[in-house]
């Protein structure tokens, strides 16, 4: 009878180590897997960022390089006014477009770089809000109104970074304003799960079928550091990389000719979200 016990006591020790190496084993492999697969994608985000910053960068220097040979070429006193004032022009707003990607450029690998940080601190929402809507405002185009939109208590507070908030609504309402020359631009934020959803609409021109599909990518984590053209930047992957890292998703709903809407959610505790009476 004990050789029988011996024999059940062995039996479960060897089954159990028999699960427990199988359980490693699957483990190890799916981090395997994980990591194959991490590399492959920061092999891809590689030859997406060469592909893009060459075009970036290439365009607006060669434009650059072309003008101040003109200029050499020709000699400032054989130009008219017009002629000077056309060139150095053409040479501020590339060096200004040349600054603007490399800013963001530097944004969004400091991003992807995880070098993210979070300082929650509580703010007023409703204040917050304001401050943004007053920036986007100051930018906007004469006949553009930007309002802010809620059902939450104009008392109500949210613990956020505000460093990141300020990062990715910059990046939201400067995309609104750069498509939108008349109509309204609206920030609506409202209470959603256990966290916030702040949607920003705009009655702009929209994004055309390939710039949408571009930003399927994105959204889908494709093309991280894809462009929409020259003019868009990096700022629908830097919006995308700070909802990620916040944990949060975020989508876009865009029509031809008559605006865009792009949504954001992630955790924020909220309290006092009631209307006063």
């Amino acid at each position: 009878m004990l050789v029988y016990w011996y024999l059940a006591i062995w039996t479960v020790i060897f089954v159990t180590v028999a699960v427990c190496f199988y359980l490693m084993r699957r483990y190890y492999i799916r981090l395997l897997q994980c990591e194959v697969t991490r590399a492959r994608r920061s092999e891809h985000i590689k030859t997406v960022f060469l592909a893009n910053v060459s075009h970036a960068l290439r365009n607006p220097l060669h434009s650059i390089i072309t003008t101040s040979e003109e200029v050499l070429k020709t000699g400032i006193e054989e130009m008219n006014p017009n002629q000077i004032t056309d060139a150095f022009t053409r040479i501020n707003k590339d060096g200004n477009q040349l600054m603007y990607f490399i800013s963001e450029l530097i944004e969004l690998s400091n991003i992807e770089s995880n070098v993210m940080t979070f300082t929650l601190i509580e703010v007023n929402m409703a204040e917050l809000m304001q401050s943004y809507r007053r920036e986007a405002q100051r930018d906007a185009a004469d006949g553009v109104s930007v309002v802010v939109r809620s059902s939450l208590s104009p008392h109500c507070k949210g613990t956020l970074d505000t460093t990141l908030m300020y990062q990715l609504m910059k990046h939201l309402l400067s995309g609104a304003v750069r498509h939108t020359t008349e109509g309204t631009i609206t920030i609506n934020y409202e209470h959603e799960r256990q966290g916030l959803r702040v949607i920003v609409s705009d009655t702009g021109k929209g994004m055309s079928p390939e710039s949408q599909s571009i930003a399927a990518s994105v959204l889908n984590g494709n093309e991280s550091l894809n462009l929409f053209n020259s003019t868009s930047g990096l700022g629908m992957s830097i919006c995308k990389a700070i909802v990620d890292g916040m944990s949060g998703e975020m989508s876009i709903d865009s029509t031809p000719g008559k605006g865009t809407q792009v949504s954001v959610y992630f955790p924020c505790r909220l309290r006092d979200k009631n209307k006063r009476p």
